[in-house]
């Protein structure tokens, strides 16, 4: 089937473009060289994220699979164990990174909505045993993704951290959609950040940049983080060419993600009234819409290729299951005109 060209793009909030207004403040960025701590823009933004965050120090990243694995890699020791959710982006998204780099396992853990209890993590944790590996770290993915854009509860989280701290566990936050948690719940991204002893946010989703994430903790942790960052060509020279966006996007771009929430959970009750769809409008609380093509006349492949040919992208994930995005370029108007085409495909009015 021939596809016109995407208009209404739901596929991720990876989508984003940086607006002209970003791309104004990355041409006018002060640059100097990164690797010797010459760029201005880059130290701003990396003190802007450490304070917000309530860490010592912050490190700018190419992406956050970088933040992810350089945190895994500084935390485990050959052979240790890191404990997270079954549908936790560093099992099922970065290609056998802590195999390959931190030398590590997972555990994963059947939470619910990608999220966990005490007693799940109790009842993964490892005895002391010869034979057995050393768990070492907990990690939680904020907000969950494949939990459809779950945010964890702060008390939750304070639950998770004090007793992973009690046992010697370190606790990361992969925070890729930290920010629309923090905007969704009201909690500030401080609270959240004083519960895991390494964090770090994405500037490529929602915030709307081009590129980057900033990962931050222990001024030790980001001596030592620095060696990762040159070791895997993560180092770059005038990054404030696009650190300036990420400077830009937490100035303008943060308090306008209730837009997007407020969109996906329009959209969210637009699809419930759909015949041949599975959806709880209920779980949405961020920007990520989870649903299940329950028609017989069509798969989610079959839908998606239908819906492309109309110029509107939508993410699949199995042959019945698919997840919409909302983000800073896709409107209210946009994500109507998606709803209105997805009830037409399906019912044929």
């Amino acid at each position: 089937m021939r596809h016109s060209p995407t208009r209404i793009d739901l596929f991720s909030d990876t989508k984003t473009r940086p607006s002209d207004a970003m791309k104004k403040a990355m041409v006018e960025a002060e640059l100097g060289d990164e690797q010797a701590d010459e760029d201005p823009t880059t130290l701003e933004l990396c003190e802007h994220v450490a304070d917000l965050l309530g860490k010592e120090k912050a490190l700018f990243l190419p992406s956050g699979t970088m933040c992810n694995q350089i945190a895994l890699a500084i935390h485990c020791r050959p052979g240790d164990e890191i404990i997270a959710e079954e549908t936790a982006h560093i099992i099922n998204f970065e290609v056998g990174g802590a195999a390959v780099l931190a030398n590590a396992m997972i555990r994963p853990v059947k939470g619910t909505n990608g999220l966990f209890a005490v007693d799940q993590l109790e009842a993964a944790l490892r005895p002391a045993f010869r034979h057995a590996p050393k768990s070492r770290l907990v990690s939680v993915e904020q907000t969950s993704n494949l939990g459809g854009g779950s945010v964890w509860p702060l008390e939750q989280l304070k639950a998770i951290s004090g007793f992973a701290h009690n046992h010697q566990l370190l606790v990361h936050m992969d925070g890729a959609r930290l920010m629309n948690a923090v905007v969704a719940s009201g909690v500030s991204a401080k609270a959240y950040g004083a519960q895991v002893d390494t964090v770090w946010i994405d500037l490529s989703k929602g915030l709307g940049c081009p590129i980057g994430g900033v990962l931050a903790g222990s001024a030790a942790f980001i001596q030592e983080a620095w060696q990762w960052k040159q070791r895997l060509g993560g180092s770059m020279r005038q990054s404030g060419i696009i650190a300036a966006a990420g400077l830009y996007a937490f100035k303008h771009n943060v308090t306008r993600l209730e837009e997007d929430h407020d969109n996906a959970k329009f959209l969210a009750h637009r699809l419930a009234d759909i015949p041949g769809l599975e959806i709880d409008p209920a779980r949405v609380e961020t920007n990520i819409i989870l649903l299940r093509v329950t028609s017989e006349k069509m798969t989610a492949h079959q839908m998606a290729d239908t819906l492309a040919a109309r110029g509107i992208r939508i993410g699949v994930m199995t042959d019945r299951a698919v997840r919409l995005v909302t983000h800073l370029d896709v409107d209210r108007r946009g994500v109507t005109e998606a709803g209105d085409a997805i009830a037409e495909v399906l019912t044929g009015s």
